[in-house]
């Protein structure tokens, strides 16, 4: 089994409460349309006309080749943290298909575990990739931006 993996309440109240993020800015402050807005700390959309964060977030312990950096949105406002559950999150219902990809314990990409998959068929996937026992963690990312959606870890 597995579970979904939302960020950290303490990162996600360092940037609501005015933090810098990776790249040492302060996040961006922009209203949402409610779509295709996914909050990374409750996993769900912000809400239309909510206020939210756009920052810069490298979900990666250490810093390498494999550790990608890119954007993401987060509810201005403190949301309850969303995940540790194997059931699928709101974010990853709002797309017809999302990147999955599994990473090894010292965060290096498993050749041969990314792919685009449709959304009905992510945890089918996910099954699949943890069969393999180099992999640690999986990642899934927008399948159009690659943007970072959340973690999956074994249960």
């Amino acid at each position: 089994m597995h579970k979904f993996i939302a960020l950290e309440t303490d990162i996600a109240r360092h940037w609501q409460n005015g933090g810098k993020d990776v790249h040492g800015q302060i996040p961006d402050r922009k209203i949402s349309d409610g779509k295709g807005t996914p909050c990374r700390h409750c996993l769900k959309d912000v809400p239309e006309g909510e206020e939210m964060l756009i920052l810069a977030h490298r979900p990666f312990e250490g810093v390498h080749a494999y550790a990608e950096t890119g954007p993401i949105f987060l509810c201005a406002n403190p949301c309850p943290r969303g995940g540790d559950t194997g059931a699928l999150p709101p974010i990853l219902t709002t797309s017809p298909d999302y990147l999955v990809k599994g990473y090894s314990a010292d965060e290096r990409i498993v050749y041969g575990t990314g792919e685009v998959v449709a959304t009905e068929d992510i945890q089918a996937k996910v099954a699949d990739v943890f069969q393999n026992p180099d992999v640690a963690f999986i990642h899934v990312r927008s399948a159009r931006n690659n943007c970072y959606q959340a973690r999956i870890e074994r249960d």
